[in-house]
């Protein structure tokens, strides 16, 4: 029988969903958001941590970090639940033209620690695109 290691490839970021606010505040409020990824990878691996800066139209949103032992599927998609505390100053700045906008500049900087059977390896986490968004449905 062989076995073989490869280094797993880095995972792919694809849509954020059920957006919701928690906590509203005029200095910070928390929100919450399950992100959308894809595991290009033939096997499955297990997330154990992620640490991601979040900036919607170049202002920054806010910054998670979090622990977990999510199994990701081997090529599929899956979410990961993020929580995130938000300085209201900065979102006060951009909310007009964000709430009445039907697309955002999205933008996720960070690292994920994933690995499988306790060998475990940090991956930046860097994307930047258009994400259809829309408050008043």
């Amino acid at each position: 029988m062989l076995i073989s290691c490869s280094t797993p490839k880095s995972l792919e970021y694809r849509d954020f969903k059920n957006f919701s606010i928690e906590k509203v505040g005029l200095g910070s409020s928390a929100i919450k958001m399950d992100l959308v990824y894809y595991n290009p990878n033939r096997f499955g691996l297990q997330l154990m941590r992620t640490d991601l800066d979040v900036y919607v139209d170049s202002t920054y949103l806010g910054h998670t970090t979090q622990e977990y032992q999510i199994t990701l599927p081997r090529q599929r998609e899956f979410t990961i639940p993020i929580k995130m505390d938000i300085d209201m100053r900065n979102i006060f700045k951009n909310l007009l033209n964000t709430a009445f906008s039907k697309e955002i500049n999205l933008k996720i900087s960070g690292s994920v620690k994933v690995g499988k059977m306790n060998v475990f390896k940090t991956f930046p986490i860097d994307y930047t695109g258009k994400q259809q968004l829309s408050l008043f449905q």
